[in-house]
């Protein structure tokens, strides 16, 4: 099977969804969909809706976006917050417009509040999340972990600090913890049966030199010169600075380690977050249409 068979395989109407592991090919095959299938590509993708780190974050390029339209690219300041909750409701309306939806990302946790609904969380007070970057920079990941009820440290992923910290800010917050929220989830806006879902499975050892090669054409790219820009606004705080390489890089302009030192420690941070990506799918994506990365080539 080629890509030509897989983009034949989808229907022309209807929403496509298409999640897989960072650099597994999932952009690639959203745009040939939209060229020759028909649609508009939307971001999936928690980082790629700021408009910092455009090539850190693999932003469609000028060319590919004039080959089809792509929307919630870029469109939030680099400074602004951004939730699961935000991007369903800006992606709802979508879903009834006459261009029909090609969805793609990453991030697992906007595929599932799509199709499998969304905890009306309460927002949480800037003062809660100034109070959650003290304690992750005080006392670390494990006492926020600790400090979390037993419901939903057995619910979420304990190693992803942004997963813990939303955990610790809902239960600061609310004084409901987030499993008990979502217990209460409406019904999805988009259930998984009314769309063709493609779940791009990438083992470890295929994807791991395409990352070290997308690393490297990022660096051809300009990303160093993308972070020599955004070291005037850097704050390792904000959501936009947790784009894979930025911390490295910055740490590179100030003289704290070599290129080749943050080339090596942005490859290694990508490897654990591609890993982390494949369990979420392997859990949360059991009745999702499953292909190879070969049958894209």
């Amino acid at each position: 099977m080629g890509l030509a068979q897989v983009v034949a395989g989808v229907p022309r109407s209807g929403a496509v969804l298409i999640a897989g592991p960072t650099a597994s090919g999932k952009s690639a095959l959203a745009l040939a969909i939209a060229e020759t299938r028909g649609g508009v590509v939307v971001n999936a993708d928690a980082l790629q809706v700021f408009d910092a780190w455009p090539v850190l974050t693999a932003q469609p390029s000028a060319a590919e976006r004039a080959r089809a339209r792509h929307l919630l690219y870029g469109q939030l300041a680099f400074d602004a917050t951004y939730s699961a909750g935000d991007w369903l409701r800006d992606v709802a309306p979508l879903l009834e417009a006459a261009e029909r939806p090609i969805i793609v990302g990453g991030t697992g946790l906007y595929f599932a509040a799509l199709t499998e609904g969304l905890a009306a969380v309460p927002a949480v007070p800037a003062g809660v999340r100034e109070e959650a970057e003290a304690l992750l920079s005080g006392s670390g990941l494990a006492a926020m972990v600790a400090a979390l009820d037993p419901a939903t440290r057995a619910r979420i992923d304990l190693a992803n600090p942004a997963r813990v910290r939303r955990a610790w800010e809902v239960l600061r917050a609310t004084g409901r913890g987030l499993a008990d929220w979502q217990a209460a989830t409406p019904p999805p806006v988009l259930p998984l049966s009314r769309a063709h879902a493609i779940l791009i499975e990438a083992p470890k050892s295929w994807l791991s030199p395409r990352i070290e090669r997308r690393f490297d054409a990022m660096l051809a790219a300009g990303a160093l010169e993308e972070a020599r820009r955004e070291a005037l606004r850097w704050n390792p705080a904000l959501q936009s600075s947790r784009a894979i390489g930025a911390r490295e890089l910055i740490a590179h302009l100030r003289g704290e380690i070599t290129l080749a030192q943050a080339r090596a420690a942005a490859i290694v941070a990508t490897r654990q977050y591609a890993k982390r990506q494949r369990t979420w799918f392997r859990s949360r994506m059991q009745g999702w249409r499953r292909i190879c990365p070969q049958d894209l080539e």
